[in-house]
């Protein structure tokens, strides 16, 4: 497996911390709307990641939280007139049924913040004691200025950072540095925790990388992922904790997946642009979103317009229309068994395998559906060489978590479907057309 990691800036072979054993943190959502598809670009990238890493025999434990406390959660309460926590419950119900609706791995662990407090508060504890933090008038603050290493993943100098753009609340005037960033904020509004320094809640930064710390042995994992606008501040603020307390960058391997355009145009609220996932996966269905997803490789900007759309579902469409009418095959003919070519499987998740190159992935599907087509249109058919294709085409799609599954016929659909097949090999047309109705209307071919 080569990956690229973007605190190197190369592409490099991936050796984990345990043989057989992978971990991967992805940072989760902000709950407080529903998931827009740009949401969804790094939820479908890492799920193939983490289903490659699987499909070669590893271990996977897959980390991703929800950020439920927010100055954003506050003002959206309000706004819907629920408390927090009912506003959290609701957003988080809907971020899964997304990922249902995707047919993503749901997370080993998917950590709450509101249910980390105990060792978030802990943990910023340990950074006053060392040094790293310091308390003014409620508040905590990092001391960027002690992590020597600051902007190793970003790089961004501190020297050049302008005041205020690590932070994500209001300055106060009252830090040490203007880089310096909070960990903890006193406040009166919305919901707040006790602390040894005030009532109030933690800062964005410091809640993933607590995370982490409470899952994983000295909070050290083989891969951290997320978007690309995650890099900075996000993600080097992460880091600068990790160093200060534990002495390394937490992990080894850093991935960032590009941001999604709409027309050729950033996705924006002022654009009047932003998509939902939820709408999107009704009006496309789950193989055609995915598709259209990792149509292009996750280091690079991914444009939606609906020319590109109509491409991909004619892509798609290709492999479903195989599938269905091979599927019926195999059931007529009552063909059972499920051996597969693991070479060709194996070939398409040698793609995979050099830095989720998930184009080139459904290039090889699409490769296999030529294959299968072959097999299919010969004359002589060879029903053992059709099944293992067959069963191929759906190891494939199954890899990479697509959902390709043909309708199973009952008794009833299967005898009609025969009757159809009989009735176009003796000529009577009129029965057949009949049949033909029938066999459409319940939706079997």
């Amino acid at each position: 497996m080569k990956l690229f990691n973007t605190l190197t800036n190369k592409k490099e072979e991936f050796k984990p911390l345990k043989e057989g054993e992978v971990s991967i943190y992805v940072c989760g959502p902000t709950v407080y709307n529903y998931v827009h598809i740009g949401n969804t670009r790094p939820m479908i990238v890492f799920d193939v990641l983490r289903r490659t890493f699987e499909y070669l025999g590893n271990k996977v434990t897959f980390v991703s939280n929800f950020t439920d406390v927010d100055d954003k959660i506050i003002k959206a309460a309000k706004q819907e007139g629920i408390t927090e926590k009912e506003l959290t419950d609701k957003y988080i119900k809907a971020y899964e049924d997304v990922r249902r609706g995707l047919n993503l791995e749901f997370p080993t662990y998917a950590p709450r913040v509101t249910e980390t407090m105990d060792q978030i508060i802990s943990f910023i504890q340990k950074l006053v004691d060392k040094g790293y933090a310091y308390v003014v008038d409620g508040d905590v603050y990092f001391r960027v200025s002690k992590v020597k290493e600051y902007g190793e993943l970003s790089g961004i100098k501190i020297e050049d950072l302008v005041a205020g753009a690590s932070e994500r609340v209001e300055d106060k005037g009252v830090k040490e540095e203007t880089t310096d960033f909070a960990l903890w904020k006193k406040t009166d509004e919305g919901i707040q925790f006790d602390s040894p320094w005030s009532k109030g809640r933690p800062g964005w930064h410091t809640e993933c990388v607590v995370m982490i710390n409470d899952i994983f042995e000295n909070g050290r994992i083989d891969i951290h992922g997320g978007g690309q606008d995650l890099k900075f501040p996000h993600h080097e603020n992460e880091i600068a904790q990790s160093r200060a307390l534990n002495g390394h960058p937490i992990a080894d391997t850093w991935m960032h997946n590009q941001m999604i355009n709409i027309n050729n145009e950033k996705m924006s609220k002022s654009l009047g642009n932003v998509v939902w996932a939820k709408d999107l996966i009704v009006e496309l269905g789950c193989n055609v979103y995915k598709w259209f997803m990792l149509s292009s490789h996750y280091r690079n900007p991914l444009n939606m317009t609906n020319e590109i759309i109509e491409g991909v579902k004619k892509e798609v469409a290709k492999v479903e229309n195989v599938l269905k009418q091979t599927s019926l095959y195999v059931q007529v003919n009552h063909l059972d068994g499920d051996d597969f070519n693991k070479d060709t499987v194996d070939h398409m998740v040698d793609a995979l395998a050099d830095d989720l190159n998930t184009s080139l992935s459904l290039t090889e599907i699409l490769n296999q559906v030529k294959v299968l087509n072959q097999a299919m249109r010969v004359k002589e058919k060879d029903n053992t060489l059709i099944l293992k294709e067959y069963n191929t085409l759906l190891k494939m799609t199954d890899v990479i978590g697509f959902v390709f599954k043909p309708k199973q016929l009952d008794e009833d659909e299967l005898e009609l479907y025969s009757k159809w097949l009989d009735a176009k090999a003796v000529k009577d047309f009129e029965k057949a057309d009949q049949y033909r109705a029938e066999l459409i209307q319940k939706g079997i071919i």
